[in-house]
């Protein structure tokens, strides 16, 4: 029996009566924080193409988000209406978000690597009335690509671009306007960011987390690492990302701390960086981590104040574990998380050195994992099966889509993952169900790849699959079986997405010929054949 996130068996009231839900949006966080310090600095914003840095008290970005809610409103923004906002990690992103909340309107963060195959899905998927974009980022044009999309974007009113010029540049039509009355204060239960998971098997999921579930989140980060206001976070991890925006966004705000805003991730650039703000804790997937090592290691000065790690995305080699530990000093904490879930499991500091290479943490409070076999039976400690999990960070829902599965009659939402448990609680991820590759802590959309490789005219059968790699954790492989009389190649493979206006971060980076691929009596290919073969391509030194 499927229910949804309102209608399934555990109160919502426990968690607002265990603390963690604090019943808070969150523009309130912000309020909040100008209300201790107003003078305070709250952002630092590095960009690669200038040479200083901008920086914000909490009164300012205050007042920039007042003056950003107000301008929406003004543009028939309501509440409920949703913005999609495709910037890099920019200090407007951040006035976007808190103007949003401002006004209860909804804030659809976007990666800056899609481009229009994906967008004009989303667009059109959520109705977006408006749609922020950058001029220019790393070399991309992206107004000319908003502006060229139009046509095919019924509902879009406006689209708004940062350093851009004339009325529709951001600063003159959201920053111009003085502040003026906004509505009263949205729900803590409403809708207030709707964030897409990489399609798995087919279109991509809307995922809507609501300010409680947010919140809930910033609260059992500061707990299990025991942050607080003295904090400085450095936002290296995609702001598009629930890593860049959740566990660091929103996390900064949460404790009125100071967030450090990198754009473009260079990792002697980011070190220089940590040193010079004394940058305390930081999240993002496991090549960065890898990167600073190297970069201190090449003789970038070593970030002092760095003490917190939080790593996800995929498993954590324990060499580097350790490196980081004698070379910078540094705990790094395993976290097992994804868009519907945020933070549900993460190894506290205190056990890093005995958890982090092994596991994928321990519950978050507020939150419960399961482990069951594929009836439903919770399994003993070192079996693996379906991951289940429940708890005050979970999701609202799928957008638009009742028909998907959410949660079972006592709450619990079925990641997709499998996994194990160990004696002590803490759980490892040992396998998935669904059909996904992750590159750089980022999901690859393997159907949809292959789906579009097959309307490619040499291909007559395709399956695309994930091989380690010491940076990225995996890349991909096509396996490709030609059309007779034809042939295929990685560059034709690469330029034929490309054509299909798909984001070059998804491309496969090897393609490899074969006569046929291995099946199943009922003709299932099978995968898991393929990786093998696949592995052997492996980089992991």
């Amino acid at each position: 029996m499927i229910a949804t996130a309102v209608e399934h068996n555990i109160s919502h009231a426990s968690f607002r009566e265990a603390g963690y839900w604090l019943d808070k949006t969150v523009d309130q966080l912000l309020a909040e924080a100008v209300a201790r310090t107003p003078d305070k600095i709250s952002i630092v914003a590095d960009r690669a193409d200038r040479t200083q840095s901008r920086r914000l008290t909490y009164k300012e970005l205050d007042n920039l988000a007042d003056r950003a809610a107000t301008s929406l409103l003004r543009l028939g923004i309501g509440r409920g209406d949703v913005v999609t906002v495709q910037l890099p990690n920019w200090w407007e992103f951040v006035v976007a978000a808190f103007a949003c909340a401002k006004i209860g309107a909804v804030m659809n963060p976007v990666m800056p690597i899609l481009r229009e195959r994906e967008l004009t899905y989303i667009l059109n998927f959520c109705n977006t009335k408006v749609f922020i974009v950058p001029k220019t980022y790393r070399g991309f044009d992206y107004a000319a690509m908003a502006h060229g999309m139009r046509g095919d974007l019924p509902d879009l009113k406006q689209i708004i671009v940062v350093d851009g010029e004339g009325d529709s540049s951001f600063e003159r039509m959201l920053l111009a306007t003085e502040p003026g009355p906004l509505p009263s204060r949205a729900s803590p239960d409403d809708m207030s960011v709707l964030m897409f998971t990489s399609g798995t098997t087919g279109e991509p999921k809307g995922v809507i987390h609501t300010s409680n579930s947010l919140i809930a989140c910033s609260k059992a980060l500061t707990t299990r690492f025991g942050l607080d206001s003295s904090d400085v976070l450095l936002v290296a991890s995609p702001v598009g990302h629930m890593t860049g925006y959740a566990a660091i966004v929103l996390l900064a705000v949460y404790l009125g701390g100071t967030m450090v805003l990198q754009d473009v991730w260079d990792a002697k650039h980011g070190v220089d960086l940590m040193s010079q703000e004394g940058v305390t804790y930081t999240a993002a997937s496991t090549p960065f981590l890898s990167d600073i090592c190297e970069a201190v290691k090449a003789g970038a000065p070593r970030p002092q104040s760095l003490r917190s790690f939080l790593c996800g995305g995929a498993p954590i080699p324990s060499v580097l574990i350790e490196r980081a530990a004698k070379e910078l000093d540094l705990k790094v904490c395993s976290l097992w998380g994804m868009t519907e879930v945020l933070s549900g499991t993460l190894t506290e500091p205190s056990r890093v050195a005995e958890k982090s290479a092994s596991t994928d943490g321990r519950p978050q409070d507020g939150m419960e994992v399961n482990i069951v076999d594929f009836d439903g039976q919770p399994l003993p400690a070192g079996e693996s099966g379906r991951l289940l999990v429940r708890g005050s960070q979970m999701f609202k829902g799928y957008y638009k889509r009742p028909d998907l599965p959410t949660f079972d009659g006592e709450g619990w939402f079925d990641s997709g993952d499998l996994a194990y448990m160990d004696a002590d609680g803490y759980i490892r991820i040992s396998g998935r169900v669904k059909d996904i590759l992750i590159r750089g802590g980022e999901n690859v959309p393997v159907a949809e790849i292959e789906n579009l490789l097959y309307k490619h005219p040499s291909v007559a059968a395709v399956a695309v699959v994930g091989y380690p790699d010491a940076r990225l954790g995996e890349r991909g492989c096509a396996f490709v079986v030609p059309r007779p009389g034809t042939e295929i190649d990685l560059a034709s493979v690469q330029d034929y997405l490309r054509d299909a206006r798909m984001a070059k971060q998804f491309w496969p980076e090897r393609v490899e010929i074969v006569a046929e691929l291995p099946r199943t009596a009922s003709g299932k290919i099978q995968k898991f054949r393929l990786k093998e073969i696949a592995a052997t391509f492996a980089d992991v030194t």
